[in-house]
């Protein structure tokens, strides 16, 4: 005889298989190895980015160009990326994170390979498509890290493994402030300072190339099974479901990643045109003291980068993501201010510390952006609300570059910088806007709930099913239990 289900294995069959669908969830090895490879070959594609910008006033007397033309070759970064995001994009989506890691590594390698052809200085337009090759690479790397975090690492080392992860593209800047301006030293010689340029092309060309082989045979698309539970419901999904140009549109709908789009370009916007131009401050304050221009730009980075990590650990632990980016960016325009009226006192000690605290936060801020994005618009792809922040970042980038530039030209570096404050103090207040409405945080916890849910109704099931008075039967074996528990009970 085959008796009826009994009330309450409808919601039995929902726990179970909610508990089926993150039963896999389980952390990979290889996650750390993926992870310090991507952000090696960030780091080399940040180097070439600021590399001629950290010695700007000596390029532009090698190739016999202006310094807004050597501005332009790291403008170049931005400009292409705004056009191209969507594309790559949509090309994460559909093919993955392997395929975006290799391209991305075989530009970095072949721009800079191109470079070593622009050795003399009326081979100026070589060194240009060289930097354009390797602004192409960097559209392939600026929107992974929230997706590795996202794909390879669990719920609660997600936000340190994008701090991580955009730590080799904030690391690869700080070399590109430090390492140019020891390999090139400002020499009178055309012929000496194009042997100096050459060591410094040749070593970023051998780098790049053995980074890109390793992404070959070390780099894979994604563990063999999820690590977090939000990623398992995002695997499951069917492939039919997902709309990239719906998830765009919804993205756009988001009003709290509007805004943070928004306050996300104000804020790396400033960093960028800061970045661009700190040889041109800094020199016009300090003569010839391209080595120690490149040494503010590097405390900017490192300190940036122990911030990021910082923020990243506290996330981690305390999911305030809301608090934590209003917090810095606060401290950003303060950091701001503090460096924009100590640069010309004539003291650098006390640019280097001022521009130490304005590096701790306004760098520190750019993986919180990334992982705030994926909380705010979960269970849409990383790829395409970083990649949207980033594109935001380039536009202000550029304006902020051009405009501040100008300023400079015309008012001064104390004018130029203030430009920058005002807009930091935009970004700030329309920050206290964003509301913290954390859907991945919710999915992971409401995941959770329903798994222990769903295992303490097969328990009670499997409690009532042995009950003689339940069943008319003197004996449950366990076989029998487990029949129950599939909602038909056969006696």
């Amino acid at each position: 005889m085959v008796k009826r289900e009994p009330a309450g294995a409808s919601a039995l069959a929902a726990g179970g298989q909610a508990a089926a669908a993150t039963a896999g969830v389980q952390l990979s090895r290889r996650r750390w190895v993926v992870l310090l490879l991507f952000s090696s070959y960030s780091l080399c594609n940040g180097f070439q980015w600021i590399q001629y910008g950290s010695i700007n006033n000596i390029f532009a007397r090698f190739y016999g160009v202006s310094a807004f033309a050597i501005d332009w070759l790291s403008m170049s970064y931005m400009l292409t990326y705004i056009p191209l995001l969507f594309p790559v994009a949509w090309l994460l989506d559909k093919r993955g994170l392997r395929l975006i890691a290799l391209v991305g590594s075989a530009l970095n390698a072949l721009g800079a390979w191109v470079k070593l052809g622009s050795l003399k200085p009326h081979l100026f337009p070589i060194t240009v498509l060289g930097q354009v090759i390797c602004s192409l690479s960097q559209v392939f790397i600026l929107g992974m890290p929230s997706r590795i975090a996202s794909v390879w690492f669990g719920s609660r080392e997600v936000s340190t493994a994008c701090s991580i992860a955009v730590f080799g593209n904030q690391l690869g800047i700080a070399t590109g402030f430090l390492v140019p301006p020891v390999l090139v030293p400002n020499v009178d010689d055309a012929e000496k300072l194009a042997y100096h340029i050459s060591i410094m092309f040749f070593m970023t060309a051998g780098v790049a190339t053995a980074l890109f082989i390793l992404v070959v045979i070390v780099f894979k698309e994604k563990p063999l099974h999820p690590p977090s539970r939000a990623q398992a419901l995002i695997q499951s999904r069917p492939t039919q479901e997902y709309s990239y140009m719906q998830s765009i549109l919804r993205l756009f709908r988001n009003a709290n990643f509007v805004l943070l789009m928004l306050t996300y370009g104000l804020n790396t916007g400033c960093f960028y045109a800061l970045s661009t131009l700190l040889n041109r401050m800094v020199i016009h304050h300090y003569p010839r003291e391209e080595v120690n221009a490149g040494r503010i730009g590097l405390t900017i980075i490192l300190s940036g980068m122990a911030g990021a990590l910082i923020s990243g650990v506290w996330l981690d632990r305390t999911k305030t993501y809301k608090q934590t980016t209003l917090a810095v960016y606060i401290m950003s325009l303060v950091g701001m201010i503090a460096y924009t009226f100590t640069l010309s006192l004539g003291h650098l000690w006390v640019v280097f510390v001022t521009a130490g605290m304005l590096g701790f936060f306004m760098t520190g801020y750019l993986p919180l952006g990334f992982e705030f994005a994926a909380e705010l618009t979960y269970p849409e792809s990383e790829g395409t609300s970083s990649g949207l922040l980033n594109v935001s970042a380039q536009i202000f980038g550029i304006a902020f570059t051009i405009g501040q530039g100008q300023i400079m030209d015309h008012f001064g570096t104390k004018a130029g910088n203030l430009f920058l404050c005002a807009f930091l103090l935009l970004g700030t207040i329309m920050t206290a806007f964003i509301k913290a409405d954390l859907r991945r945080q919710q999915a992971n916890l409401g995941n959770e709930q329903t798994r222990l849910q769903g295992r303490n109704q097969i328990m009670d099931y499997g409690t009532v099913a042995c009950n003689p008075n339940s069943i008319n039967s003197h004996s449950c074996s366990l076989t029998h239990t487990q029949r129950c528990s599939l909602n038909v009970c056969i006696t």
